[in-house]
């Protein structure tokens, strides 16, 4: 099949705002009870019985948190949706519902957003959720997505940051590090690329590492899993700014302190072998890197068995009283405080 060279690119002028959000959002099915009403009134309907709700919104801004240069659209369209269900999964819920929002400049013509949106489906399908309102606007300054992600939780089911205690395990789910070398990955190539536009990189080493930036996975699996062990953690958050940050969030919110152990950070194969390429440490990566949408959680000791040798689950420290401070222990067995270093949104990142 010869690739058309001069693909249609369609401006957006030529639809209007009504028009633009009933062709990208006309294929929505709605599968959750607790949608009554979805796009195409003034606002969403949503009954959840007697269930609490649990509502967490974020922005995704172009130059800022992706560069389209190496971020696919329809990567990007997945990635908004599950970096938002992934805060839902943090509080011990199940995400229901979501609103996406988006403002674009006129560069981006009616296939570009059709490919955007291609992704939010295709998370919308495989996290089960209603995608049940939105807003399109224009933008000077690039592609702007805001997702609000709604979701549900039995009374007193919930999970907050401060229900920690001291001798309570640290847990933390999957592995650390991923996305921050799959960045560095992405942005060495686009630097060589730009020298060589000719060049195309060869990208099969780094294939788990790219896809866990690009293509990230909430972890919903882990709250199915912990109805299933008959686990409730004492406090959980979700490792979006890496677990040096998150861990900081879990003691000041429970007031406590913490002994985090060096050696029993989970680390990829892929991880370690790419931050030795990069002259990097991984523990540091581990601790600061952000963006692997890991859930972080303390379990009181009476459960370890439930989860012990479970491959989803390691425990990696534990929490002390408050006046003990928070520490990282050192394969030397050193213990050094832990300070926040991930990743700041209000901060130049450069």
């Amino acid at each position: 099949m010869i690739e058309d060279k001069n693909p249609r690119r369609t401006p957006l002028s030529e639809l209007g705002e009504f028009k633009l959000i009933e062709h990208l959002t006309d294929h929505f099915k709605v599968t959750h009870k607790s949608t009554v009403k979805s796009i195409g009134d003034d606002a969403a309907v949503l009954n959840f019985d007697k269930k609490q709700v649990v509502v967490s919104t974020d922005l995704l801004v172009e130059g800022v948190h992706f560069d389209l240069s190496y971020a696919p659209l329809k990567h990007l369209g997945y990635k908004a949706l599950v970096v938002n269900l992934s805060d839902i999964y943090a509080m011990n819920a199940v995400a229901t519902q979501v609103t996406v929002s988006i403002a674009v400049s006129n560069r981006f013509p009616l296939e570009a957003l059709e490919e955007l949106y291609a992704g939010i489906t295709t998370a919308a399908q495989i996290y089960n959720v209603d995608v049940v309102g939105g807003d399109t606007t224009s933008s000077t300054s690039g592609l702007i997505i805001s997702v609000t992600a709604i979701g549900e939780v039995e009374k007193g089911a919930e999970v907050l940051r401060s229900g920690a205690k001291p001798n309570d395990l640290l847990v933390v789910t999957g592995d650390l590090g991923g996305a921050y070398m799959g960045l560095q990955v992405l942005e060495r190539e686009k630097e060589v690329f730009k020298v060589n536009p000719n060049n195309q990189p060869d990208l099969s080493m780094y294939t788990y590492i790219i896809e866990r930036q690009l293509k990230p996975e909430a972890r919903k699996d882990i709250v199915e899993l912990l109805k299933e062990l008959e686990v409730k953690p004492t406090s959980m958050i979700d490792v979006s700014d890496g677990i040096s940050s998150e861990v900081i969030h879990l003691c000041k919110q429970s007031k406590v302190g913490v002994d985090l152990y060096e050696a029993k950070i989970p680390l990829d194969p892929q991880v370690i072998s790419t931050c030795e390429e990069f002259n990097i440490d991984s523990t540091t990566i581990a601790l600061n890197g952000g963006e692997d949408y890991e859930l972080l959680m303390t379990i009181s000791q009476e459960d370890f068995p439930k989860i012990k040798g479970n491959p989803n689950l390691t425990v990696i420290g534990y929490m002390t009283e408050e006046d003990r401070g928070m520490h990282l222990v050192t394969r030397a067995d050193e213990k050094i405080p832990i300070i926040a270093k991930g990743w700041n949104a209000l901060k130049d990142q450069a």
